[in-house]
């Protein structure tokens, strides 16, 4: 599937758990076949489905971390941690 329509099938989110929460086993699962994602596009995704996260993590300001993608979370990184959203 293209970037593009990838991003736009995307209707919900939800907070799933982050990797400081998780064996490394489950992080692998997680991971699975993950790719760099948009990092614009996921800031705001973010913003319009989950705003508590957006402004907890101040993602108005600059993150330098990368973002990765999977068939079923987005993995949004800050702070080196690695928050596992579900795509609903």
């Amino acid at each position: 599937m293209k970037a593009e329509a990838f991003y736009n099938n995307i209707d919900s989110l939800y907070y799933e758990t982050n990797c400081t929460a998780i064996n490394i086993y489950k992080w692998d699962e997680l991971m699975k076949g993950a790719v760099r994602a948009d990092h614009t596009r996921i800031d705001s995704l973010v913003k319009l489905l989950i705003p508590d996260l957006y402004h907890d993590l101040a993602l108005e300001f600059h993150n330098p971390y990368n973002y990765y993608r999977t068939k079923t979370h987005l993995v949004l990184v800050h702070s080196m941690i690695e928050y596992f959203l579900k795509i609903n």
